[in-house]
């Protein structure tokens, strides 16, 4: 298919719940639709406890579409120390939206997945059809087996039900306004906030060597859109990876971030903590010729604009 945007006229008036809508990719989904015309409403954990049948049944009444995003998630120190938390809350609340979404008559679900789902040393690139062939990096195997039941379920209540749903797989993301703890948040805010508050040399967890598939925010939101659109339309569950189709290694990012920063230091890398897994490329045809998806921001414009964002949040001076 050729790659092409989302249709205005798919999301005029359309009722649409975005749980997790006021996180880093869920506020630039909600900001999209609404730029398409949708009646979006986002739900937080504040709001409803999606982790249970009342919660879910709440937050999703009344919505045409759906799209969960909502999950306990961090980096890999969150993950070592959360490893119940992430497999406990992340299986109740897919199943629970699953299940509501489908009592209260919801149109279409869109459940995020995620590339933690797959094995720790797939094939590479990684493809739709290998997401069970074994147990995941284990740092991140409580969340990404949650992750990988999300196509089950899809599966399941398709057969059972005719629910419409589909289980995009998304990459590494990253772009302005992820949170940046340095302990719990993803690779690209923390190496951002080491390097922005480095007095000397800077201090990096692991070898370097590991590659990632990186994503940019907004290039996700579109995809998440296009497949409402064109996966989310009949009772046939689908999961199609959602990337760049390349691989950049840490050390690569590292470099990039400290040239933006003009960082004057010499970065030391920490050896004796984990890489977590040491490949991740995805196979991204079946997102070229099922939805049209091509990103397009580069990683090298994405990382400038995320650090120009970073730059004037008062967060990280």
């Amino acid at each position: 298919m050729t790659a092409t945007g989302p249709n205005p006229q798919a999301w005029h008036d359309t009722s649409v719940v975005v749980t997790g809508g006021a996180g880093f990719l869920g506020s630039v989904l909600v900001a999209q639709l609404q730029g398409l015309g949708a009646d979006v409403r986002s739900v937080s954990s504040n709001q409803h406890d999606l982790r249970t049948a009342d919660g879910a049944r709440a937050a999703l009444t009344g919505a045409d579409v759906v799209f969960h995003l909502a999950a306990r998630v961090g980096g890999i120190g969150f993950n070592l120390r959360n490893p119940a938390i992430l497999a406990h809350d992340n299986l109740l609340l897919g199943a629970q939206v699953f299940e509501q979404a489908r009592l209260a008559e919801v149109g279409r679900l869109v459940a995020v997945s995620s590339v933690c789902a797959y094995p720790e040393t797939p094939s590479l690139p990684f493809d739709e059809n290998e997401l069970w062939s074994g147990y995941p990096e284990p740092s991140n195997a409580p969340y990404g087996i949650a992750k990988r039941v999300l196509g089950t379920l899809s599966e399941a209540y398709a057969r059972q039900h005719g629910f419409r749903s589909c289980t995009p797989i998304l990459t590494n993301l990253y772009g302005p306004g992820d949170h940046d703890d340095p302990e719990d948040s993803h690779v690209i805010p923390a190496l951002i906030r080491k390097f922005r508050q480095a007095q000397g040399d800077v201090v990096i967890w692991g070898t370097g060597r590991p590659t990632r598939d990186f994503l940019y925010v907004d290039d996700a939101a579109r995809a998440l859109i296009l497949a409402a659109e064109r996966l989310a339309i009949s009772a046939e569950p689908f999961a199609v990876n959602i990337g760049s189709g390349s691989e950049r290694s840490i050390a690569e990012v590292v470099a990039l971030i400290s040239r933006l920063l003009d960082f004057q230091g010499e970065v030391r890398w920490d050896t004796e903590r984990p890489d977590g897994q040491p490949r991740r490329r995805l196979d991204t045809s079946a997102a070229r010729e099922l939805l049209g998806f091509e990103p397009q921001v580069t990683l090298e414009q994405g990382l400038s604009l995320t650090v120009a964002a970073f730059e004037d949040s008062p967060s990280t001076r």
